[in-house]
Order: C-alpha cells, then structure tokens, then sequence
C-alpha cells in the first residue's frame, strides 16, 4: 500500500508538470477545451467524489495503468502521436477515469484521434475516427457527468468547425442550445460565437420562429456580459474579447427584422453613445429613428425630447419638396416605406444626378438600419450607374466590405482580415473624385493595418500580388496585399 502511495504522489507531481504544455490552443476564433485545471491536492478526496468509471486504484495493476498514463503524457508533450497513442490506449483500456477526478483519457484520446485524422487518406478510417471521438464525449459524460454540458459543447464545437458533414445545422444548433438552457449566462465562451452564427443563420432562413431567436440572442447577451465582467485570468478575458467582437455584430443583424428588438434594446444600446455626443445632429436623427423603429410610445420621454432636437438639426422641408414625404418615412424610422418613397421618386426622374442620390440613400437606409450589406451595395451600384465618376458610394462599398470581419469570419484571422481588400480597391476608385479624396485616404490609413500579414500569405501558399477571390457574400477579386 506504501509503495502505491508514493507512486500517486509521483503521478500527480508529473500530471502538473505537464498541464501548461497540454493546454488547448485557440482553434478557430475561440478555445477548444476550457476544461478547469486541477491541482494534485484534489486527488486527496473521499470516494465518493470520484467517478463511478474504472480508475487507477480499480485497475488490476495500478502502477502499470498509472505508468501508461506517465509515459503518453510526456510523449504527447513532445508531439510523439504515435508512441503517445499507444500508451494512451493502455491507459484508457486499464483506467478510463484515470484517478477519477481529472478527464485527461477522453480529451487526450480525443486529440489524439484528431492527428489520426489529420493523416488518414482511407475514407472508412477517417470516418471510424470522427466516431470514436464522438463515443469518447459520450463515454466522458457518463464518468464525468458534472461536465456534461462542457462535453456537449465541445462536441457540438466539433460538428461546426470540423465535422460538417456529420450532422445538419439544426442538429448542431440543437445541441449548443441545450447547453446555453443548462449553463444560463455561465455559458461558457467556446459555445458563443458558433451558437451566434448558426442561430442567426437559421432564423434568417426561416427555420427557427422570432420568439426562439429572440430568447436566444437575450441569452447569448447575458453571457457575454457575464464572462466579459468575471474572467479571472488575461487569457480567459482574451477569448472572451474574440466573442465580443463575432457574436454582437452578428446579433445587430436582427436589427433589421421588423419587431425583433424591443424599445429598451434601442435605449440601452444608442442612448449613451447620444449622452456623450449631444450635439450630433445625425447622432441625434439615427437615435430617434431607432428608437421609432422599436416601436417607443410617442409619450415615451425620451421621445418626446428628442423630437424638437431632430426638427432643429433638420428644420422642416417646404411641402412642395419632392422628397419631403421620404424623409419624413425615415426621421419616422419607417424605413421599409422610406425605400420604396425613394424609389419610386428615382424610377420617375430623369435626372439622372438626382437619381444617384436617391438610390445612394436608399442604399445607406440598408447599410445603416436595416443591415442588409448585399442590398445596400446593390443600391450603391445603382447610384454609380447614375453617376459613375461619384466617390461617395465608392466610400460605402468600402465601409461595407470593411465591416464585413465578422460576417465573413471569426472576426479575427485571416478570413476576417481579407475583407480589407476590396474595401481598399473601392476606396482607391473613390479617391478619383476630389470631393471623396480626403475621406478615402484616412479610411485607406486606418483599415491597411488590418490587412493580413506576411506570415499569413506564406503559409497558406500565397503570394503578394497575385489575384484572391474573397469568399463570403462579397464574391470579387482583388490584390493579396500585406500590413507589413
């Protein structure tokens, strides 16, 4: 029993050894694993707190099991998968809850099945593979079910980023929900940024009704706010930064949905920014209009002050003007009216200086309330076909591509960084018109440091100069070009 003793010692001394060089990485915007680490004075603790699974002490020779798991760690320090997996293989066979307290042997093996993957060409292997792991998050929830819900968001973390093909977005989107109804605003920051873009996606399209998606997008804020104000480690508070710039700009989406945010969201969210610049006139007009899009009461206070403000700012139009009803529509935040109020006044003229500025509004109506990118460039389109040498919708396709991050990525990276591009490209054509010149050099100043890096063209076997396609809703082509 001694020599036992001594031998956990050891293994529990090697275990933290070993933590910092096991810690997940960041896998696509966000942490792969935040299971919590323990130390080894937690392995001193009544039975009872162990799992129910096989466990060093059960196995027929504990310090053979306790050996394999030793010598697996220290080869998966050093990327040895194969020696490691051998090992590890051992260990899981002998005591799959290793001492019944840490997961180690289901998260390990489930890396470990990943490198298997990596590098098998064999269609049925790589499929026996991706089943394994999933049998692992399964075999983990039973021996660990205090972490259930941790298991089924990384599992469901695994179907979205790298398992698409093995089940459909509602059934991914299924399984994240269910962690988000367990963990509430503890949910934790991995789940987030995925549960976003598939709950947005799919309301969008359709196939979840308004009141699920404005339940989840509530939750999905109280999460944030929650892990954003109690991260404890530089590290944590990071990961929680990555979601903060993903999940809220794919939230604001909803924006444009008619009735899908509320008065007081309008409030929460414009009303400070209005406090801090009380003479913006357009701060001032975009607040009321909001806040008539969300439907506040005419009597709402807010409202009611705000309503002399907007008519100082923007003194009534002579009836006679022939747009006075459209931006009447708009300062109303009729928007939906207001488009086709414009439209309907470019279609009939045939100024064509005139019908360039309508359809330009009618385009930042789309970019700026009703967030909808693709429609608003095709309405600044429409005011360049009007009047083509115009650098103002020059400057709004730009601003489109360049807010486009976390549409068209993880809102950092590579994929969110090449969005850069043709926002650039746009701004160089707009730099043509002297009136538009000084505005596009600053945006052309501020958005070149985004661009990716030297390091991000070489190892992904591209080269600066060359023509890039960007992906996403953007589909054009442009020049690879680097920040430094």
């Amino acid at each position: 029993m001694k020599k036992y003793v001594i031998n956990f010692s050891l293994l529990a001394f090697l275990i933290m050894l070993l933590i910092a060089a096991c810690t997940p990485k960041v896998t696509q915007q966000i942490p792969e694993a935040p299971a919590k680490e323990e130390t080894a004075a937690s392995a001193s603790v009544l039975d009872e707190d162990l799992s129910p699974c096989g466990k060093f002490s059960d196995a027929t020779s504990p310090s053979d099991a306790e050996t394999a798991h030793v010598l697996y760690r220290d080869f998966l320090k050093n990327k040895n998968w194969t020696e490691a997996f051998a090992y590890w293989q051992k260990a899981y066979e002998m005591a799959p809850a290793a001492d019944g307290k840490r997961d180690y042997h289901f998260l390990d093996g489930i890396k470990l099945y990943e490198q298997k993957i990596k590098t098998e060409t064999d269609t049925d292997k790589r499929l026996e593979y991706i089943q394994n792991i999933f049998d692992l998050y399964t075999e983990a929830t039973k021996c660990y079910p205090d972490k259930a819900s941790m298991y089924k968001g990384l599992k469901a973390f695994k179907l979205y980023y790298s398992y698409r093909d093995q089940a459909t977005d509602m059934e991914i989107y299924q399984q994240f929900k269910e962690v988000i109804d367990t963990e509430g605003e503890e949910t934790a920051d991995f789940v987030i940024n995925p549960f976003t873009a598939l709950m947005t996606d799919l309301y969008l399209a359709e196939k979840i009704p308004m009141t699920e998606a404005q339940t989840y997008a509530q939750k999905i804020s109280q999460a944030i706010d929650y892990g954003t104000e109690n991260c404890k480690t530089p590290k944590a508070c990071d990961r929680w930064d990555i979601v903060e710039g993903y999940a809220p700009v794919r939230l604001e989406e909803m924006e444009g949905v008619d009735g899908f945010y509320d008065c007081d969201y309008y409030k929460n969210k414009y009303l400070a920014e209005l406090e801090a610049n009380p003479d913006s006139c357009e701060l001032i007009a975009t607040v009321y209009s909001r806040l008539k899009w969300g439907k506040c009461a005419e009597t709402d206070p807010v409202l009611v002050n705000l309503k002399p403000q907007v008519l100082k700012c923007y003194p009534p139009e002579p009836p006679s003007s022939p747009t006075v009803y459209c931006k009447n529509l708009l300062q109303d935040g009729d928007y939906k009216s207001a488009i086709s109020c414009y439209e309907e006044k470019a279609e009939a003229s045939t100024d064509t200086e005139k019908k360039a500025q309508y359809y330009l509004t009618i385009a930042k109506i789309y970019y700026a309330h009703l967030k909808s990118f693709s429609k608003a460039r095709t309405y600044a389109r429409y005011a360049l076909d009007n009047k083509p040498n115009w650098g103002a919708p020059r400057i709004l396709i730009g601003k489109l591509y360049a807010s486009s991050g976390p549409l068209c990525g993880p809102g950092r990276g590579f994929d969110s960084q090449i969005v850069t591009w043709p926002a650039i490209d746009e701004w160089n054509k707009a730099k043509r018109d002297p009136e538009a010149a000084a505005e596009a050099r600053k945006l052309i100043n501020r958005y070149s440091q985004f661009m990716p890096s030297k390091e991000d063209i070489f190892i992904r076997n591209l080269k600066v100069g060359d023509t890039y396609k960007v992906p996403c809703w953007i589909q054009q082509n442009t020049t690879i070009r680097t920040a430094d």
